[in-house]
């Protein structure tokens, strides 16, 4: 089995903290972000660890970043464990440009699910955009849709519409990371569905550099990401996942109120969770998980 990590001390200076992700300074003025194996879900941080996943994370983010290069610019600069850092940083780190974030999770559906079914059943619409009568939980949309939320450093993401994100970041930026946005969604849903996997739903981070808004943070990934076998996909129903949803399925039977602390997660569904991530890993790449 391997070491669970759900926490770091590098010696290095933090630079940032997040449920997942523990980001430290490095002297170049590049920053080495380490994908540890915390779980979250309902805004909460899990006390147990999930075997592979921070890895798993790294390196779809990694598979992803060098597929999407000739559509958006990426902040990653290398996956090599600097000098005088401990073994277990393989395969979870990665070096990256410093950027300057732009404030918006840019969230993209391309079909029913989660919130986004529960908001249309209530409005016929999806954060205010609205949508054909009739459709189903799991059901296809007529095309992807843009619904970025706040960057929340604590608690939950609140939906904002297009004249609240115009006020936080212009109208220019806007523009361009909704373009961005479902471009990057459409090529990979194409892509992962020839990996028989629908894409049903996934949100970007962009950042600046040098006055070019390119990805940040990760991407695809199983936790950013809304994943379905294609093959078990029946519309009408809430399709088996490759993402957390496992996870949150588990706890609605638990009783549990949804606030912190969150409660110890029985070993069967760690073990169930860090199959479907590496599962999801090696059906999207065509490649054995290595690690």
């Amino acid at each position: 089995m391997d070491e669970v990590i759900t926490k770091t001390a590098l010696g290095l200076k933090p630079f940032s903290r997040g449920k997942v992700r523990d980001t430290y300074e490095l002297a170049d003025g590049s920053l080495l972000m380490v994908a540890s194996d915390r779980l979250s879900a309902f805004d909460s941080v899990f006390p147990d660890g999930i075997e592979k996943k921070g890895r798993v994370l790294t390196q779809m983010s990694v598979f992803w970043f060098g597929r999407l290069s000739g559509l958006v610019g990426n902040h990653l600069i290398s996956t090599d464990v600097p000098d005088g850092l401990p073994a277990y940083l393989e395969g979870r780190c990665m070096v990256v440009r410093k950027v300057k974030i732009i404030p918006l999770e840019c969230v993209v559906r391309g079909y029913m699910a989660g919130s986004g079914w529960k908001d249309y059943q209530k409005t016929g619409a999806i954060c205010g955009i609205p949508l054909p009568a009739g459709l189903k939980n799991a059901s296809r949309l007529p095309e992807p849709i843009f619904t970025p939320s706040t960057k929340a450093e604590k608690g939950h993401d609140e939906n904002i519409g297009e004249e609240e994100c115009v006020k936080l970041v212009g109208r220019e930026t806007y523009n361009a990371v909704r373009e961005l946005s479902l471009r990057i969604y459409s090529a990979a849903a194409a892509y992962a569905l020839t990996r028989g996997i629908i894409l049903a739903d996934t949100k970007f981070e962009f950042g600046t550099l040098g006055g070019e808004i390119i990805l940040a943070d990760e991407v695809l990934t199983p936790d950013s990401s809304r994943y379905w076998p294609a093959d078990s996909y029946k519309e009408g129903i809430s399709p088996p996942s490759y993402d957390k949803q496992f996870v949150r399925d588990y706890l609605e039977t638990t009783g549990w109120d949804k606030r912190p602390p969150a409660p110890h997660l029985p070993p069967e569904v760690m073990r169930k969770t860090t199959e479907k991530y590496v599962e999801c890993y090696e059906r999207l790449t065509g490649k054995k998980f290595p690690y």
